[in-house]
C-alpha cells in the first residue's frame, strides 16, 4: 500500500486546542475522528515524538502524520454517474446534483459520488479520500474539486488551508436582508444535544462566511456567499443563526414560514430537490503549473424556477 506523509507547523492561534482538533483544522481533508484514530495508531509525531491521546497544542510544534493513501480500504467502486465538467491528469471538477451524497458514511456505504469516482477513475484508490479535498452537503448542488494524484492532493489541501481556493455559492434565504454586503464570524461546533446537527457555539472552531445581497424579494433574499473557512453545514448554520435560513432547508428551519408566500412561490419551494443553495463558482491555482483556473455553474432548474417565481411576485407586489 502507498503511504503519504503530511507535515506542517502548528500556528500559534491553535494554542490550547486538542491535537486531534488542531490537525483537523490544518489538514481539512481529514475529519477529527480520523485524526484521533491515527494518533491511537501511532501515526502522528509532534516534534519528532509519537503523539499521545489528549495532547494539547502550544503552537509552533512541527507535526507529521503518516497516512496510508488507499481509499479502497473503506470505499468500494460503484457505477454512479459522475457529472464531470473538467478533467486532466491532475485534477477533476464535477458539478454535483442535489440529492447525491459526496462520500460513504454510517448506513450509506455505496452509491455516493466517491464510489462513482473510484469506478470511473480507479487510480483514485491511491489518493486519500478518493481525491476529495472538500465536500458539499447531500442536498446542496454545485462544483467540487477532486485531486487525481498525491501531488495534486497536497497542493489543493494547501490552498484550502491557506484560504486561497475560491468557493462561492448562490442561496435564497428567508426574509429580506438589508442591501449590501457583510460577513458572519461565528464559531461552529456540533450541536450539544442534536448530534447530527451543527450550531453556533463559543466552544466551536472559527468560521467565517462573506455574503453580498444580489436581489431582494417579498419575504426572501438572493445572496452570493464566499467561504473563508469550510466547516460542516457552515453556510446553513450561519444564515439560520442570523435569522435567515436557506429556503427549503429541512434541518435549520428553511421550510418554515412559507404559508404567506404567493402560490407560484409556494409551488416552486415545494419542488426544490434540496435546499436553495448552489456552489456556483470554483477558482484555484492548478496543481501542475499554478495557472489560475475558474469554473462556473448555473443554478439547477428547480432553483431557477424559484427565482423566476420570486421575480414575478416582486413585479406583482403593490
Amino acid at each position: 500500500m502507498n503511504a503519504e506523509r503530511l507535515a506542517a507547523t502548528l500556528p500559534a492561534r491553535l494554542a490550547g486546542h486538542r491535537l486531534d482538533g488542531a490537525l483537523a483544522e490544518i489538514f481539512p481533508a481529514y475529519s477529527r475522528s480520523r485524526m484521533q484514530r491515527w494518533i491511537r495508531e501511532g501515526r502522528v509525531n509532534v516534534d519528532g515524538r509519537a503523539a499521545g491521546r489528549g495532547t494539547r497544542v502550544a503552537g509552533g510544534e512541527c507535526v507529521e502524520v503518516e497516512v496510508l493513501a488507499v481509499a479502497g480500504e473503506e470505499w468500494r467502486a460503484d457505477p454512479v454517474t459522475v457529472p464531470c465538467v473538467h478533467e486532466d491528469p491532475e485534477l477533476i471538477v464535477v458539478d454535483k446534483p442535489a440529492g447525491l451524497v459526496v462520500h460513504p458514511g454510517a448506513g450509506n456505504r455505496g452509491r455516493t459520488l466517491a464510489n462513482g469516482l473510484l469506478h470511473r477513475y480507479p487510480e483514485l484508490a491511491r489518493v486519500p479520500r478518493a481525491g476529495l479535498v472538500h465536500r458539499l452537503d447531500k442536498d446542496t448542488s454545485g462544483l467540487l474539486a477532486i485531486a487525481r494524484t498525491l501531488r495534486a492532493h497536497h497542493h489543493l489541501v494547501s490552498q484550502i488551508r491557506q484560504r486561497s481556493m475560491v468557493r462561492e455559492y448562490d442561496a435564497i434565504v428567508r426574509g429580506r436582508m438589508p442591501a449590501g454586503s457583510g460577513r458572519i464570524d461565528d464559531p461552529i461546533a456540533r450541536h450539544r444535544t442534536r448530534r447530527t446537527r451543527m450550531a453556533v457555539d463559543e466552544r466551536g472552531r472559527p468560521a467565517t462566511t462573506h455574503y453580498r445581497v444580489r436581489a431582494r424579494y417579498p419575504g426572501f433574499t438572493h445572496l452570493r456567499l464566499r467561504l473563508q473557512t469550510g466547516r460542516t453545514h457552515q453556510i446553513r448554520v450561519h444564515l439560520a443563526h442570523a435569522g435567515h435560513p436557506v429556503a427549503g432547508d429541512p434541518v435549520y428551519g428553511g421550510r418554515r414560514a412559507g404559508a404567506l408566500a404567493p402560490s407560484p412561490v409556494l409551488r416552486a419551494l415545494r419542488a426544490l430537490r434540496g435546499q436553495a443553495l448552489h456552489a456556483s463558482r470554483l477558482a484555484l491555482a492548478h496543481p501542475l503549473d499554478q495557472r489560475w483556473c475558474e469554473w462556473r455553474s448555473a443554478p439547477p432548474e428547480d432553483l431557477r424556477a424559484l427565482l423566476a417565481a420570486l421575480e414575478e411576485a416582486r413585479d406583482a407586489a403593490p
